[in-house]
């Protein structure tokens, strides 16, 4: 099934680009004048404190724009995402605004499926376009224009379950490792392995990985300094001697250490069933009622030290909409000075301004202003956003089908990384 929807993604993609690149010039259906408007944007996120304050924030803009009808945030489940916008972009429903995954940049800038909001950024009063971090909207970016804008600058983090470390007998936290300069792959993976072995829980969750997803792996193989694909995306990299070392040490820590919950295994740390999970520190609002006593710290270090992964998402507006200028026009009060530090409590800011303890601080009550500094505002500024090529669902698809063979005992790990860059080449230089 998930291969089915990825490669329908990848025709949808496709669509995209045939349909909307004649349009691009086109000024028809910008709505600029029309009344009685109203917006939809998709997203993929349906926490009800989040939703209400998306619902907040346009019930005061509707406040002075009469024009503005209604405006709606419409829900598309994240593990079909891609495939479901596409979809609506290429038939006869696309939204006015979208939510956009970082791995699905490259397709939706260069497609011409999004329009360029920097000039209704600029122009918009006190915005201050140049608060935005050029680091965080390159992904974005195409000839100088702005494409969408990074409404979450997400880092990863190990969260820790202490209370289940305890138990397992476990004498030093991965705070304590990160204070003695030993938080390291080989520290994370012997304690995920003590939990197992010593309780009825699991060790350590690579979340939304579920052995199909390998673009959360980025978070582990950057430690040993290697990554999907080259700089420019013409080489594939996944047999590379840093990628079978790290996913040699994956694979081992999941057969022979039992670190990680095999195929066919599932456990939410959030429900008190790991003791560590890698994931974006968003999810902390899973930790609301205190379930457990829990901290979290910075990715560990591999072979080639630290290397923190960050995950975005960016709002665009869609080249077929109906009303594109009055999208960018809420895109811009969506995202400005006032409303992103509103959204900072769930989203991590493009602000260089808001990019500080003290305002973080004030968005995020759950944690620390040791932890967002370590974990969020270091780890946005050292940090790089996950893989990300043209033909994302495609190259996915491939991807996944040849990394099947790697997750059983005994597997040969390089021939199996020989077989995924066998697989993506020639959708590699497409």
């Amino acid at each position: 099934m998930r291969t089915r929807r990825l490669r329908l993604a990848s025709l949808a993609l496709s669509a995209v680009s045939l349909l909307v690149v004649p349009l691009a010039g086109c000024s028809n259906g910008s709505g600029s004048g029309d009344s009685n408007v109203s917006l939809r944007m998709t997203v993929w996120s349906n926490d009800t404190s989040q939703t209400a304050l998306f619902n907040s924030i346009a019930a005061d803009y509707r406040k002075t724009h009469p024009d503005i009808a209604s405006i709606s945030f419409d829900y598309l489940p994240i593990d079909n995402y891609t495939t479901a916008l596409t979809t609506q972009i290429a038939g006869s429903n696309p939204p006015d605004m979208a939510w956009v995954l970082e791995r699905d940049a490259p397709d939706f800038v260069s497609s011409g499926a999004l329009t360029d909001l920097g000039p209704t950024l600029k122009k918009t009063a006190g915005y201050q376009y140049d608060d935005l971090a050029p680091a965080a909207t390159k992904l974005w970016t195409q000839g100088g224009d702005l494409y969408a804008y990074p409404f979450s600058t997400s880092p990863f983090g190990m969260f820790y379950n202490k209370d289940l470390l305890a138990k397992a007998g476990v004498t030093r936290t991965p705070d304590q490792l990160v204070a003695d300069h030993q938080w390291t792959w080989q520290n994370a993976e012997k304690m995920a392995a003590q939990v197992a072995a010593h309780t009825d829980k699991q060790g350590l969750v690579i979340r939304d990985w579920d052995y199909k997803t390998w673009i959360e792996l980025a978070a582990l193989w950057r430690g040993w300094g290697a990554d999907a694909w080259s700089a420019d995306g013409k080489t594939c990299e996944f047999d590379s001697p840093k990628m079978q070392q790290a996913m040699t040490f994956l694979h081992d820590a999941i057969f022979k250490d039992k670190a990680l919950p095999g195929p066919g295994e599932t456990a939410d740390f959030f429900a008190g069933e790991s003791a560590l999970t890698i994931t974006q520190i968003s999810r902390a609002t899973l930790l609301a009622d205190h379930p457990f006593t829990w901290g979290i710290v910075p990715l560990p270090a591999g072979p080639a030290g630290a290397s923190q992964v960050i995950g975005q998402a960016g709002i665009g507006v869609m080249t077929k909409g109906s009303h594109k200028q009055q999208a960018a026009d809420f895109v811009a009060y969506f995202t400005d000075a006032a409303n992103s530090a509103k959204l900072a409590r769930y989203f991590p800011p493009a602000r260089d301004s808001q990019l500080t303890t003290a305002t973080l601080a004030k968005a995020n009550p759950m944690f620390t202003p040791q932890q967002l500094q370590n974990v969020v505002i270091d780890g946005i500024k050292t940090g790089s956003v996950l893989p990300s090529h043209q033909n994302s669902a495609k190259i996915a698809n491939l991807v996944q089908n040849a990394l099947d063979p790697m997750w059983k005992s005994g597997a040969n790990v390089g021939s199996v990384l020989a077989g995924v860059c066998k697989a993506i080449a020639p959708a590699l230089s497409q």
